[in-house]
């Protein structure tokens, strides 16, 4: 089973991915006048953008991208630092910003994801060599803050007001409780980043790690994505914009 699974992680990935992006598609029209669409979007973008990180599998002596060999474009690193570490952070900071009510929680998030936006273009800039072999541990606790702060201050909203008596109907709830759960499973994995660390031209340090790594992503994964295709069909538009 482990290894059926790790044959077929991207398969299954890119699967539950589009999945969830298609059936936003579907119910487009019913979220069309809420924050939502901007959610439907998302989930396009990050569909799309995690499949072209596979093209580190055609990176190789008998495959056209073999040219890539021993640059720092071998690896998918510097892409998925882009689109999901610092991408995804700034995307839920401008979601949230859109569905809070209270403006002191809108400035707080504007100021955490500005300064964290600020703060990973220095960090890049200095550790330029890196940006390409590895993923950054600062970045993606600083990233993991910010998440954890949207959905806490969407969950204070909800507590006090009177949403809380129908938010099993809510996709803004759904979307909160999952990123929140999804980053508390994965942010731990961030301090062994340094066992999935690549040399140009060389393997993994750790196939263990990488291998439990991937596993942990694609439950993870599976609940993510599963639960957004429940709640687009479940879930009633709210009327936010």
């Amino acid at each position: 089973m482990s290894n059926f699974l790790l044959d077929n992680y991207h398969l299954i990935t890119y699967s539950l991915e589009f999945l969830a992006a298609v059936t936003g598609l579907f119910f487009y029209i019913k979220y069309k006048n809420t924050a939502a669409k901007y959610f439907i979007y998302f989930l396009w973008f990050i569909a799309i953008s995690d499949t072209l990180c596979y093209y580190t599998h055609y990176v190789k002596p008998d495959r056209f991208l073999s040219f890539l060999i021993g640059t720092k474009f071998e690896k998918n690193h510097w892409w998925a630092n882009l689109y999901w570490v610092i991408g995804a952070i700034m995307f839920f900071s401008f979601y949230y910003r859109k569905i809070l009510k209270t403006e002191l929680h809108k400035r707080m998030i504007k100021v955490a994801s500005y300064g964290f936006f600020a703060f990973s273009l220095i960090y890049i800039a200095l550790n330029w060599d890196a940006f390409f072999n590895q993923f950054f541990f600062v970045l993606d606790l600083l990233g993991a803050l910010i998440i954890f702060l949207c959905a806490v201050l969407y969950f204070i909203e909800i507590l006090l007001s009177e949403k809380i008596l129908v938010f099993y109907k809510s996709l803004n709830f759904y979307i909160s409780a999952v990123i929140f759960i999804w980053w508390l499973i994965i942010a731990p994995l961030t301090f062994y980043d340094v066992y999935y660390k690549y040399e140009i031209g060389v393997g993994v340090f750790d196939k263990a790690f990488v291998d439990l790594r991937f596993q942990i992503f694609l439950f993870a994964n599976l609940f993510m994505y599963l639960t957004y295709t429940f709640a687009l069909i479940w879930c009633k538009p709210e009327n936010e914009l």
